[in-house]
């Protein structure tokens, strides 16, 4: 019953209501009354004056203006419902029989730089009903039993309201095209189930890149709330109950580009709220394609690099290595080229919803948690991949000139013979100077620097500032969720830190600079850390910030960069003001480590058309095998490539994360390694 029913209603009661009282007062009128003892025959009553028939008749005329103005009010309602307000009251009993329910819209493309795609749509047949489907229990077993799924499972999918109480519920998506043939050719067995075009997630190179592109899922409950929580911006996106969105790397980095805009279908409805019919359809649109800075190439051999490196090293004796990272960038913008990370995974498992079991593998610690990004998440000692920046400190702030030297016998006592400490080489390497230091990674020519520093009375924690100058100890800023930020340690985070331990075992001492000095103790690092700061050695000090996104396309198919990354300029992350002469010593005592440390090394890299310099670094951890290290540039005489490895229980950086690089480097100048690994140990 509608409004303008039940005005008219209501003026028909009033109406009676008043010719009753008119009925009433006409029978009793007060201007007589009757003899009783002289029978019948009225008499006039006394005058006119203070009468009560006067008092009845101003008692009628109040009752008629009051009738007179509910009329007025009742006349003037239904002219404004039925001349003003007639479009309101339309459009509100078309919103009873109608209801908005949207569609979804397709993702876009993920592409490399040369727009080979690394994550596409297809195809996908849905089967669909609405939810008065259920009610019809014959015709929900004869589906479950077409469809091959349980009775309760239709049923479950049928009342499903995740995706709106008047859209239409998916019971099955990527159903076989001779289910979806026999159905449609008995559609009378079928009344009330559709067939839907849907898009799918699809990776055509497998697990390639997988950390980078991350996955999508359904919109948790927990987004949602946030959602709600937030403010809303003109052109953000509000997400429904349902929605397919990023969850991790470039899908969650950029989800508002790849998300794109939902389609609207207007059904009819009737009083239960079944759906009855549509009358109208906005088509969703797709998502912006956006083009990444990786080239499939070097992601395949960072991948295929890091792969084979593990094998050495578990052929050569360290049956634990199996997680690791691999990493290259164009050290002239940012640019990251290849991001390895082992672990892999497979995105697709988390199309149409990931089981609780697969759920728990990815991030076991017995399957080595896939799903972490070790390049920007992992945290590792660096070990001597750290002595170039080491190097600069003693420098700069006087602590060890470039001619300095330092006796190694393999066993330094700097600290006194209580506290010595060995050199990774226990035969010694002899005179050492600081350029040879870093070419041979001479543990006590950098134990004399971080001695020095710990007694010097000017600075004290120059050492740790010369780390942070160069970037260590915050996030780098690369475009993609989760990077950690590291760890410098000095007196004041020791003495927080260890909050509960005694003073003196919470005090800054000798032992614990003589640590970070090689790059062992609490100092802590991610690998695109640590490819920064090389990328900083390798442009005089100046660093970019890493990123993976390039350009996005244009909505409208025409193909042309919408907009690109830097396009306004370049972004640089910092630049780490030192002395030219420091750093060519630094430059030259790296090119010096992979030609002059060991033949076997150099051979590796003789065969390149390039000079490469780098770095290799071995971390020690309590109760496990060695952590290797490698980092390179190259060319040398003008750098285009950083290249870096970490493999967890690898073994020395010099015969297992070489081996991962040197992949790479063959890969970016045509020149693969045709050598056998040697297993031998090289320097740290």
């Amino acid at each position: 019953m509608n409004a303008q029913t039940l005005v008219i209603i209501a003026g028909f009661v009033l109406l009676a209501a008043v010719i009753g009282s008119l009925i009433f007062l006409r029978g009793y009128s007060g201007r007589f009354t009757f003899d009783t003892k002289n029978g019948t025959r009225p008499r006039a009553s006394e005058g006119e004056g203070n009468t009560s028939g006067l008092a009845y008749k101003g008692r009628f005329t109040l009752l008629a203006a009051g009738v007179g103005a509910m009329f007025a009010a009742l006349i003037a309602k239904l002219w404004s419902m039925q001349m003003v307000r007639s479009d309101y009251y339309s459009d509100l009993a078309v919103q009873n029989r109608t209801r908005v329910v949207t569609t979804a819209a397709p993702r876009g493309r993920i592409l490399d730089r040369n727009g080979v795609e690394l994550v596409r749509n297809r195809p996908s047949l849905a089967v669909t009903a609405y939810s008065d489907l259920v009610d019809d229990t014959v015709l929900v077993r004869h589906l479950s039993n077409v469809l091959g799924l349980p009775y309760a499972a239709v049923r479950r999918n049928i009342r499903d309201n995740t995706e709106g109480a008047q859209a239409q519920h998916t019971i099955a998506t990527d159903v076989r095209r001779s289910t979806v043939a026999y159905i449609q050719e008995h559609a009378g067995e079928f009344e009330g189930v559709y067939v839907v075009d849907r898009t799918e997630r699809e990776y055509p190179f497998g697990t390639l890149a997988c950390h980078v592109l991350g996955y999508t899922g359904t919109v948790t409950a927990e987004q949602l709330e946030a959602q709600e929580a937030a403010e809303q911006t003109e052109g953000s996106i509000t997400y429904e109950s349902g929605d397919v969105v990023g969850q991790a790397g470039v899908e969650a980095q950029y989800e508002s580009l790849l998300q794109g805009v939902r389609g609207e279908q207007t059904v009819t409805v009737d009083a239960g709220g079944n759906v009855t019919g549509q009358v109208g359809e906005v088509p969703a649109r797709a998502g912006t394609d956006i083009k990444l800075t990786l080239d499939v190439d070097i992601q395949r051999a960072c991948e295929e690099g890091l792969e084979y490196a593990i094998g050495i090293s578990k052929q050569f004796g360290y049956p634990e290595a199996r997680n690791g990272a691999c990493v290259c960038i164009d050290c002239t913008n940012g640019d990251v080229l290849g991001l390895a990370s082992a672990p892999s995974f497979d995105p697709s498992v988390f199309i149409g919803g990931i089981s609780n079991d697969a759920w728990s593998q990815l991030n076991s610690e017995e399957s080595g948690n896939p799903l972490l990004n070790r390049v920007i998440y992992g945290q590792y000692m660096s070990a001597s991949t750290i002595k170039p920046l080491s190097a600069l400190a003693g420098l700069e702030y006087g602590i060890y000139s470039g001619t300095r030297t330092t006796n190694c016998t393999g066993y330094w006592t700097g600290d006194g013979e209580a506290y010595g400490k060995y050199c990774w080489l226990h035969s010694g390497h002899g005179t050492m100077t600081l350029e040879d230091g870093i070419v041979y990674s001479c543990d006590p020519v950098f134990y004399d620097i971080g001695h020095d520093f710990y007694y010097s009375k000017d600075n004290p924690e120059g050492l740790q500032e010369m780390f942070r100058r160069w970037g260590l100890g915050s996030t780098t800023g690369i475009d993609l969720p989760s990077e950690q930020e590291g760890r410098v340690p000095d007196a004041e985070w020791k003495e927080a830190y260890f909050s509960d331990y005694s003073d003196q075992d919470r005090a800054w001492n000798p032992g614990d600079m003589s640590n970070i000095v090689i790059g062992q103790g609490d100092l802590l690092v991610t690998p695109i850390q640590m490819v920064c700061a090389y990328m900083g050695l390798a442009n005089g000090g100046k660093e970019y910030t890493p990123h993976v996104f390039l350009s996005a396309l244009s909505r409208d198919g025409a193909g042309e960069d919408a907009y690109r990354y830097n396009e306004t300029g370049s972004k640089e992350r910092l630049t780490a003001e030192v002395e030219k002469e420091h750093l060519d010593l630094v430059h030259n005592g790296l090119k010096r480590m992979i030609y002059e440390e060991s033949a076997s090394l150099a051979a590796h890299f003789n065969s390149l058309p390039v000079t490469v310099a780098g770095k290799s670094g071995t971390g020690e951890k309590a109760g496990e095998d060695p952590y290797g290290w490698f980092i390179t540039y190259a060319p040398y005489e003008d750098p285009k490539y950083i290249v870096a490895a970490v493999l967890e229980q690898g073994g020395f950086g010099g015969s297992s994360a070489v081996y991962a690089v040197r992949t790479v480097l063959g890969q970016i100048f045509d020149a693969p390694d045709t050598l056998s690994p040697s297993g031998e140990d090289h320097t740290r």
